[in-house]
């Protein structure tokens, strides 16, 4: 259910920015509702930003302050890259995906652990790993 409100705010952001759907006028109904569903979109956003960023902070899951420099993250490793303008370095989730999932399919001599293929993080976990990555 709360995806699917995620969704539809988001098409219909999408499409209002876009100029394709804008409320009528003296639809204010609509329009209110639009605000909402608007809303909604950003606050549920945040909030597996906000998942991911305790999921790759977990040191019991992603804990990537063991070998990563993270921007807010205290006592960073320094074995891995520093996670920095992550969207820019993979502009393709699917191969950050990968790249957490098994790094060493791509690299067969990494030496950051296979999370999701060893079962440390789910799919959807990994997914909002990503979302907080794409914030830095």
């Amino acid at each position: 259910m709360v995806r699917l409100l995620y969704v539809i705010a988001e098409q219909s952001r999408v499409s209002f920015e876009l100029g394709l759907r804008r409320p009528k006028p003296g639809r204010r109904l609509s329009a209110c509702l639009w605000f909402l569903l608007a809303g909604f979109s950003e606050l549920a956003q945040s909030d597996s930003v906000a998942d991911g960023k305790a999921l790759a902070m977990e040191k019991s899951k992603g804990n990537c302050l063991t070998c990563h420099v993270i921007e807010d993250g205290e006592l960073p490793g320094d074995l891995g890259p520093p996670l920095v303008g992550m969207k820019a370095r993979f502009p393709d989730a699917e191969v950050l995906y990968g790249q957490i999932w098994d790094a060493t399919e791509r690299n067969p001599d990494s030496r950051m652990p296979p999370f999701g293929r060893h079962g440390i993080l789910s799919k959807e976990q990994i997914d909002l790993i990503i979302k907080y990555l794409y914030t830095l």
